[in-house]
Formats: C-alpha cells, sequence, structure tokens
C-alpha cells in the first residue's frame, strides 16, 4: 500500500494517563487550560470508555492495537523474567500483536514512539523509540545516570537524548512553588512529598523533552508519546484536591491541594508546545486510558490486595481530537480506547483489521468515511519494526519451560522467596485476563482461569468472588450459592483474626484500616450476589428487603441502589423502579447502567421519550452495551420511528450476534413497516445460524388440554421435560406433566438448554420470556373460553381457593386479551413455528389430529399410541 498526503497526513496521538474531563472542564471554565480549549474547540471531545481491568500496562497496549488483552499478550504489570531469577515490570516482548505504528510502517510511514507503556526493550521501528525506562532516575545527581540497552532506538541517538533528561535536583523553586505554594515550609526529612511531587515533574519534563526533540529534528508521519504523570499525581495527591476529605488534616489539604490543579496546567503548557510544533495540518488525537476519582466518589479508604489505587479510577478516561479531517466544536459520544487504533487507520485511509476489537470513530469525521477491513494485519508480511521472533516470548511459557529443566534435575532451583514472586505475577497476570473475559462476558473462559486460581490460593477470597459473579451470570446458582457461603467463612475467620482497634500499634494502623476495609467491601459484595440470586430465583420480595439491609450497612452505593431498581422492575412496579435508578444516578451521573434501568421503567409506564433520552444517554457512555441498543430500537419502534429503530437493532446485532430478540424485532420491520421484505428474508435467514435446536413446546391457557398433549407426546414416543414436583390430584388424575423451573422463566431461562430434544410444558402467559437464542415448534391448545374458565374455576373450588358460586365472569375479558397478545407475539417472532390445535377436535378426531401433530414436528411418533391417550371421560366441562 503506498503512501499518499505525507505532508497534509500526518497524525500526532498523545496520552495522558488518567486525565478526567470533571477536573479538565472546571480548569477551562477558569481559563487555567487554553490550549485544551483550543483543541476541543477547533475538533471533537468525548468520554473515552475503558475497559476492565483498568491497569495502565494493558490499557495503552490496547489504544495501541486496538485488541483486547487475550489478543494483545500484555496481561498485568510484572513478569517472569526468564532466566528465573525473578520477576520483571511487563515487557514489549511479550505483545503478540502488531501496533499502530507497525501497521503504518508497513505503508512505508514514518514512525516515532515515545515512552509508550510498556515499549522497553524499544522495537526497531523506522524512527526514533524511546523507551518507558528512558525517564527514570534512581540516584542522586552526583551519581551516573547512563542510559540502559534497550531505552533508545536507533542506538547512535541514545547519547543525544541522554543529555535531554531533566534530574529531579535540577529543579528550583520555580518549578515546585506552582504545584507546592508553601513548600520551603515542608520538614524534608519526616515528608517525603515533595521529593514525590519533584520527581514526577522531572521525569514528565524528561519525556517532553525527547518528544519535542523528535518534532523538531526528525521527519515524521506518525508520532505517539505518553505521559504517566498525570496518573502519578493523581495516585499521589488527589485526596487533598478540593474539597476536603474527612480523613485528610487542614494542614495537608492546605500544603498540598494545588498539586492536582499545577498537574494538569502544565500539561496544557506542554500541549500548546505539542501543537506548535506538529503544524496547523496535523491531526491531533489526545487520549487518556481512564479517568480518576475527583469528588465524593473518590474512596476514603483501599483495601489491603494488589492493584487496589485501580478503585480510584474513573471508567471513563478523555478523548479530543481536531484535525483536517475532523469535526469542529462538537461532542462525540460511545467512545472506546478500543477505538482509537481502528479510528487512527481510517485517517490515514487504511484497512481496520477485521480481528480488532474496536470500531472506526466515525461520528468525529467532517464527511462520510469509507471503512475497508482486511482479515488481520497479522496476516500482512513485510518488516514491520516488531521485535524479531527470537526475541518475542511469552514470560510465563519460558518460566514454564524452565521449571521443567529444574524438576528434571539440571538447573537448580530459584530460592524461595524468588518462586514466591515468579509464582504470585503468574497468578495476577492469570486474574487479570480472567477478569478480561468477565469484560467481555466469556464467562466459561474465565471459571476455567478462576477455578485453578482459588483453588490453589484458597486464602484469596478476591478469586472466589470473582468466580462467583461468573457463576451468577451463568446461572449457576446452587454451585454460586455454595461458593458464597464458603467465602463468607473465610472472611468471618480473617474478621476474628484481626485484634481490636485499640491493641493496633501505631505504625501498623494504617495497614489493620485497609485489611479491615477490604474484608467490609469483599462482604458487600457477597451480600450483593446472594440478593441477585433470590432476584434469579424469582423471589424479589425477598431480594427488596435483603438490598434494604445491606443499605443501612453501605449507604449511598450506587451498585446496590441498581439492583434495588431492577427488583422492582421484576415486580412491575416501574415507579419505585424510577425513584431507586435516580439515586444511583444522583450518586454517579455517569453510570451507564443507571441509565439503562431508569430508560426501562419509563419505557414500560409509557414514557417513550423520556426513556430514549436515557438509553441513548447509556448508549453514550458505553457504546459496546447490546441491550441498551435493542431497548433503544423497542422505544423507537413504540413512537413508529421505524427507521431509527432498524439502526438502533442493527446496531445491537453488530456487536451482540446472537441477540435474536433483536433480529425478530428487525423482521416485524422490515416486513410491516418499512416494505423491505429482502431485508426480512435475509435476517431470517441469518435467524437460522444464530439459533440453538429446536424445543418442543406444548401452550396454552390452563386447562386447555395441555397435559392431554403433553400425554400423546410420551405415549407416541417422545421424552418430556418434566419432574414430580406436582402430584396428581383430581383436576388432573393421570398428573400434570409439569417442570417447576416453568414457573421461574421470567427470571431464569438456563434451564431450557437442558430441555434438549425433549417436549416442554408452557402455559401462554410464559412465552413472552422464552430466550430468542433457540428455535421453536409451539403445539398451542384452543379451547371454548367458556369451559376454560369453568374448568379453573372448578379446580379452585376443589383446591380451597374459591367458592362453588363465585364465578369469575371479569377474567375472561382479561384471558381474552392475554391469548391476542400471546398469538401476536408468536407471530412477530420467526423463531417460533406454531400449530394451533383444537381440544374438542383432539377429543373426537385423535386420530387425525395426532397425524398433523406428527408432519408439524417431522417425527416418526406412534400414531395409535398417541391416540390411547384421549379419554373422552376426562372432557367433564362442556358447553
Amino acid at each position: 500500500m503506498k503512501k499518499t498526503e505525507k505532508q497534509n497526513n500526518k497524525l500526532l496521538l498523545i496520552g495522558w494517563d488518567a486525565a478526567d474531563w470533571k477536573i479538565i472542564h472546571s480548569l477551562i471554565d477558569n481559563g487555567k487550560m487554553p490550549a485544551m480549549e483550543s483543541l476541543i474547540n477547533q475538533g471533537v471531545m468525548g468520554n473515552l470508555s475503558t475497559i476492565d481491568p483498568p491497569f495502565s500496562p494493558m490499557l495503552w497496549t490496547s489504544i495501541a492495537t486496538g485488541k483486547h488483552a487475550d489478543k494483545h499478550g500484555i496481561s498485568g504489570f510484572t513478569e517472569p523474567n526468564p532466566s528465573g531469577q525473578g520477576i520483571r515490570p511487563v515487557t514489549s516482548t511479550s505483545r503478540k500483536v502488531k501496533a499502530i505504528w507497525n501497521i503504518l510502517m508497513q505503508n512505508n510511514l514514518k514512525c516515532h514512539v515515545i515512552g509508550w507503556w510498556p515499549s522497553h526493550p524499544v522495537e526497531p521501528i523506522n524512527g526514533v523509540c524511546v523507551s518507558e525506562h528512558y525517564h527514570r532516575a534512581f540516584d542522586t545527581i552526583d551519581k551516573p545516570w547512563p542510559i540502559s540497552a534497550g531505552t533508545v532506538h536507533p542506538e547512535h541517538l541514545a547519547k543525544t537524548l541522554k543529555e535531554l533528561r531533566v534530574h529531579p535536583q535540577e529543579l528550583t523553586d520555580a518549578h515546585i512553588l506552582p504545584f507546592i505554594p508553601y513548600g520551603h515550609k515542608i520538614d524534608q526529612d519526616n515528608d517525603r512529598r515533595l521529593f514525590t511531587v519533584t520527581k514526577i515533574i522531572a521525569e514528565c519534563a524528561s519525556i517532553h523533552a525527547a518528544a519535542t526533540w523528535v518534532l523538531e529534528n526528525q521527519e515524521w508521519d506518525f508520532i505517539a508519546v505518553y505521559y504517566d504523570a498525570i496518573d502519578h499525581f493523581s495516585h499521589g495527591f488527589m485526596n487533598y484536591y478540593p474539597p476536603k476529605m474527612p480523613i485528610v488534616s487542614d494542614e495537608d489539604f492546605n500544603m498540598y491541594n494545588n498539586v492536582v490543579i499545577a498537574a494538569y496546567m502544565f500539561h496544557d503548557m506542554m500541549l500548546q508546545r505539542l501543537i506548535e510544533l506538529a503544524g496547523p495540518d496535523t491531526t491531533i488525537v489526545l487520549v487518556s486510558d481512564h479517568g480518576f476519582h475527583s469528588d465524593h466518589l473518590r474512596p476514603q479508604l483501599l483495601p489491603d490486595e494488589p492493584a487496589a489505587p485501580a478503585l480510584q479510577h474513573r471508567p471513563y478516561g478523555i478523548i479530543g481530537m481536531k484535525g483536517p479531517k475532523i469535526k469542529t466544536d462538537e461532542l462525540i459520544f460511545g467512545a472506546s480506547l478500543l477505538d482509537i487504533t481502528p479510528t487512527i487507520l481510517a485517517l490515514f485511509d487504511l484497512p481496520i483489521g477485521k480481528d480488532m476489537d474496536g470500531k472506526v470513530l466515525v461520528h468525529a469525521m467532517k464527511h462520510k468515511v469509507d471503512i475497508h477491513q482486511i482479515s488481520s494485519w497479522e496476516d500482512i508480511p513485510g518488516k514491520c519494526g516488531m521485535h524479531p521472533p527470537d526475541k518475542l516470548e511469552d514470560p510465563f511459557a519460558a518460566q514454564e519451560a524452565l521449571k521443567q529443566l529444574i524438576d528434571l534435575g539440571y538447573i537448580d532451583p530459584p530460592p524461595d522467596d524468588v518462586e514466591k514472586a515468579i509464582l504470585q505475577s503468574k497468578n495476577e497476570s492469570q486474574f487479570c485476563l480472567a477478569r478480561v473475559y468477565i469484560h467481555t462476558r466469556r464467562f466459561q473462559e474465565a471459571i476455567y482461569i478462576l477455578e485453578g486460581l482459588y483453588q490453589s490460593n484458597p486464602d484469596q477470597v478476591r478469586f472466589g468472588i470473582c468466580l462467583c459473579e461468573c457463576l451468577f451470570e451463568l446461572n449457576q446458582l446452587e454451585k454460586c450459592k455454595k461458593l458464597v457461603q464458603q467465602c463468607r467463612k473465610k472472611l468471618d475467620h480473617e474478621q476474628e483474626n484481626i485484634r481490636d482497634f485499640s491493641d493496633v500499634p501505631d505504625n501498623e494502623k494504617k495497614q489493620y484500616i485497609r485489611k479491615r476495609t477490604g474484608i467490609f467491601q469483599n462482604m458487600y459484595h457477597l451480600d450483593l450476589i446472594e440478593a441477585g440470586i433470590l432476584l434469579k430465583e424469582n423471589d424479589p420480595e425477598r431480594a427488596l428487603i435483603m438490598y434494604r439491609s445491606i443499605e443501612q450497612k453501605a449507604p449511598q452505593q450506587k451498585y446496590l441502589y441498581i439492583r434495588i431498581g431492577q427488583s422492582y422492575i421484576q415486580l412491575r412496579q416501574y415507579k419505585d423502579a424510577e425513584r431507586a435508578f435516580i439515586q444511583a444516578i444522583d450518586i454517579d451521573g455517569d453510570s451507564h447502567q443507571a441509565h439503562h434501568g431508569l430508560g426501562i421503567s419509563l419505557l414500560r409506564q409509557g414514557q417513550f421519550e423520556r426513556a430514549i433520552e436515557e438509553f441513548l444517554l447509556a448508549i453514550g457512555l458505553i457504546f459496546y452495551y447490546p441491550i441498551a441498543h435493542y431497548h433503544l430500537g423497542e422505544a423507537l419502534m413504540a413512537i413508529k420511528e421505524y427507521e431509527r429503530a432498524a439502526e438502533a437493532l442493527q446496531v445491537c446485532l453488530n456487536i451482540s450476534p446472537d441477540l435474536n430478540l433483536a433480529r425478530n424485532m428487525l423482521i416485524d420491520i422490515f416486513e410491516h413497516h418499512l416494505n423491505q421484505p429482502e431485508k426480512a428474508k435475509k435476517y431470517r435467514q441469518h435467524l437460522n445460524v444464530h439459533t440453538k435446536d429446536t424445543i418442543v413446546v406444548v401452550s396454552g391457557l390452563p386447562r386447555s388440554g395441555t397435559s392431554l398433549m403433553m400425554q400423546m407426546l410420551e405415549k407416541g414416543g417422545m421424552k418430556l421435560f418434566v419432574d414430580d414436583s406436582r402430584k396428581p390430584d383430581a383436576s388432573n388424575p393421570r398428573g400434570y406433566y409439569e417442570h417447576a423451573s416453568v414457573k421461574g422463566l421470567v427470571y431464569n431461562q438456563s434451564w431450557l438448554d437442558d430441555v434438549g430434544q425433549k417436549a416442554v410444558k408452557i402455559i401462554s402467559h410464559l412465552l413472552f420470556y422464552l430466550p430468542a437464542r433457540f428455535q421453536y415448534k409451539i403445539i398451542f391448545m384452543q379451547r371454548d373460553m367458556d369451559e376454560i374458565m369453568f374448568s379453573q374455576h372448578k379446580m379452585l373450588v376443589r383446591m380451597g381457593k374459591a367458592k362453588k358460586g363465585d364465578y369469575p365472569v371479569h377474567l375472561e375479558m382479561a384471558f381474552h386479551k392475554k391469548l391476542a397478545q400471546a398469538k401476536e407475539w408468536m407471530k412477530k417472532n420467526a423463531n417460533m413455528d406454531v400449530l394451533y390445535v383444537n381440544f374438542s377436535d383432539l377429543i373426537h378426531y385423535p386420530k387425525e389430529e395426532a397425524s398433523n401433530i406428527c408432519q408439524f414436528l417431522s417425527l416418526d411418533l406412534h400414531i395409535s399410541s398417541m391416540c390411547s391417550a384421549v379419554d373422552k371421560q376426562l372432557y367433564r366441562v362442556k358447553t
């Protein structure tokens, strides 16, 4: 592929780790970030949703590749040293796929990479590559400060770039006091925070010096430069940012409350210089991998567990873009950090790899973009600047190979502490990978990892809780309940082993509090899972009681109010659900789940316009949210906006191709509203591809002959999905032919996976809740409504739940209405094939009806045996 528009197609990608719009907007409003204000006024801006786990090496590699961690290979902060002598920071040689600069280099574009994490050892690209080890100073200024091997490419530039670095001890009051105006009052022998600020400033200045040198002295088409300073400033000093947190002393607040503000202003100055050097025709893309809580959502305390500081991260980073192809002064919605690489490729008029997990941000472009695709950029041969194959390695596989040599006796084992560190690194990497699978809803893959981790590390309750969440999502509720209790016992034991606070020495109190915080948070998670199980078991009343109990212990938790709202939705108490979701939004206005839940509660109340607004807000926060797109389509259908509804449903299917509810709705739209039968045909064909086995369902109103039909199918040789939960009685002397799971279909559909080739009885009121992932052949029993109502009444009299003379005439109209709705529902769903059978015909013409049933089911059932099930004596209620 040839390079085009060299001078007018440059792109500068700037990474600010942990930058957050909440702080940026407040500073722009006060005139303190003019460069950022200019950038977004001349271009577009929006939230950039992060992915889980929100760990920087993984996230920045996803930004640079457009892929999740299971594809790109970076799964944590550390990895084993292949020599077996301990662990090391994660390296670029562990990345398994091409980064954006490798792809652009293959297309003859000059690329430079400064400080990306991870980029050590540097890759042999066609421009300058400076690794994340470049700017670290580990000793005093009077000691040698060499550049280690693998830090700069090409190597001959190491001497030049070495001199550009800034040592912390070179800084003066002029550099430091804007961050800490009263810094001269600090007792530095006992308070190292001033040194921390100095170190971060110097390291940031070193990266900026390297970036500006490249911009001034090298030809370029693409530059990626990464600044980690905002993240470091935020982790160290966000607790002192206004408003003052209760856990912060007045003295510390007054001393350090300006650090974060100054950090952002410092970055704005650097941004101004980068934009000036890049030139007016360059496309600028400024992103952060996640945000950082700066208000009431700041955690008061962090638990005592690895990577706990990530709990301070907000799930939304920033994106700001300007350039010749970018719109001006507009907001964009639904962007994810996975979208950055596909968007950059589109800006260079290059195809997107189908194996990339992101999309092109087409709404940011001035003009319509023709998006081309290839199978994968990994298949394109030629020099791309990646490490040669002999340098690429899986450090965990290398460690396993080394362990085998140790086991065979060829190599001495490492010391115990080294082996422990290696094992811990491997465990954390595996846990990160499991969380990637959970984030992408691949729960079974996550379970496989988590079961091994928890079995090997039974003291790590966080592994068990994560496993509980996966079992919960897959509706493996009995296993989930058992594991929840196991985890509770371990946490109870941990609590018993913690001493009273009064007995804790001062130097241990902080660690003690963190440990106690971790236990409390884990208990809270288990409570939420346990209450969620009650919801899935069709017991929303008990779930609500438990949620309200949790609220007493942990008030003002957005996830709690989201769950309360979901409980009210199941109870069809939509006004109460609306109030609960609004409570969650009041706590965190950027909660996509709360906006989606509020949208559902409004949709069910018939407030379609307001519901649409909430669904759009949810999608604007998290674009990869298929069920929100589905509900948006449903709401748009309700107001007869059929074209927009079709667009929403098509996006839903693009994200989640197996969501056949959306496919059925599209078939209905194109067949009955937009008069596009060819499109309806296409989606009908796709329906067959995306559905599982066909399930045979016997349905109808209670007392319409459903039990008789089940008896006929069994006599004919078909297996039934039944249990003994309901015994035969005077109303049904031959039995009810039911399964207890069917009653909970509204809340739990997982049992349908166990039905297989058996027939299952499901009353007509529950048909609406059949999941669209199956095909259905429905034998629907019809009977005179007066006969049905009288038969039901006689049954209730026998059960002692009605009086003999109180015939419920008012219910007949309701049943007629529900029956009509069920028939219309089945008609609209292309995965449902229906045979209507009249009960009276079955009684009087069993052979003909049995033959029709066999033909409908495409089964060779024994017709005479089916007929033997028909007993006219049981036709006791007639009109």
